[in-house]
């Protein structure tokens, strides 16, 4: 295997743990009005994702860190087309990560409820961008000999593209739904649950679409294989989840957004961003990556920090693993 391969595979590696940890993060904040009908309710909510979210987003660093350093022309080719979107995303994560921190900063209602709808708002733009410009990627934009994007903002809201989009929009509000049973008691976990039939519901219809509409691109008997256990999954974790099997749910959603990105990084390889005006105009893992040397380095700094982060990581999730309940929140007079 080639090092350009290796690293084609580590990003698609970053990008799929980014959208699993990020996509319950998404969850839980779209539907806080939903589950939380107080203040108590509201805390309780936000602190299931308080101590991880920030961590969460280290991954998406990481792996635009990676693309860029590893195959500077996907780079430069995909954040040049992309610019608005990727703009909008990161005003959206910029107003949630505030929303966040700042929400708490006051005992006024008022400013609670501001920040409240920052925080939703935050969490449905990315959850629907980037599904949205993950669809672009495996389906190709207009580049020209160059490899210069060619096309609009218009272009990336195709069809095939914005399917993606509302198939990870529902997708991780069920994650998160999922999620919060898993994390909460009480009336937050009730409604939590109530929430997995409906968004289930939603999310079977669209993802099987989606990753059937994704088979005609570039798919193969492995696409397919992948895109059957994603269904399954899927299904089994909604199931597991109306049984009160709340663990098994979550890891079956999870295991859902890991096939589905595997499904759409197997149909991408060997391109990296595939052109719609010439095949020959794409760029692929090969005439888009950086030098042997540079990759050779960037592997041994892999090797090292890489198993860190994640143990650091999953100590933290290990620290934080408690049911949070109503009686956890201190009783502060709001005005």
């Amino acid at each position: 295997m080639e090092l350009t391969d290796i690293w084609f595979l580590l990003i698609a590696v970053l990008w799929t743990g980014y959208l699993v940890l990020e996509g319950f993060d998404f969850g839980v904040g779209m539907l806080l009005p939903a589950v939380a009908k107080d203040p108590v309710d509201r805390q309780v909510t936000l602190r299931t994702i308080g101590p991880v979210w920030d961590g969460n987003e280290v991954w998406l660093l990481v792996a635009g860190g990676a693309t860029f350093a590893a195959f500077p022309f996907w780079y430069a080719s995909l954040f040049s087309g992309f610019y608005l979107a990727l703009l909008v995303i990161l005003v959206a994560l910029i107003v949630r990560g505030i929303a966040l921190e700042y929400r708490n900063k006051l005992h006024d209602e008022a400013w609670h409820r501001r920040w409240d709808v920052a925080i939703v708002i935050g969490s449905a733009v990315p959850a629907l961008l980037w599904g949205v410009a993950l669809a672009n990627i495996v389906r190709g934009v207009p580049l020209n000999a160059n490899h210069d994007f060619t096309g609009t903002f218009f272009t990336l809201l195709n069809p095939y593209a914005l399917l993606g989009g509302l198939t990870t929009l529902v997708l991780f509000a069920l994650h998160g739904a999922i999620f919060l049973a898993l994390k909460t008691h009480g009336p937050v976990r009730d409604r939590a649950r109530a929430l997995v039939l409906p968004l289930g519901g939603a999310t079977v219809p669209l993802a099987a679409l989606f990753l059937i509409w994704t088979q005609s691109y570039d798919g193969s008997w492995i696409t397919w294989a992948l895109a059957l256990l994603a269904a399954v999954c899927l299904l089994g974790g909604i199931l597991a989840s109306r049984a009160g099997r709340d663990g098994l749910g979550f890891l079956g959603t999870a295991a859902t957004i890991v096939l589905a990105a595997a499904t759409l990084f197997v149909t991408l390889y060997p391109d990296v961003l595939p052109s719609t005006t010439d095949a020959a105009y794409s760029l692929t893992t090969t005439n888009a990556a950086s030098t042997p040397y540079t990759l050779k380095i960037m592997t041994w700094v892999a090797v090292v920090f890489t198993p860190i982060v994640l143990l650091y990581q999953g100590y933290t999730y290990w620290v934080f693993r408690r049911r949070l309940t109503r009686d956890d929140i201190p009783r502060v007079k709001v005005a």
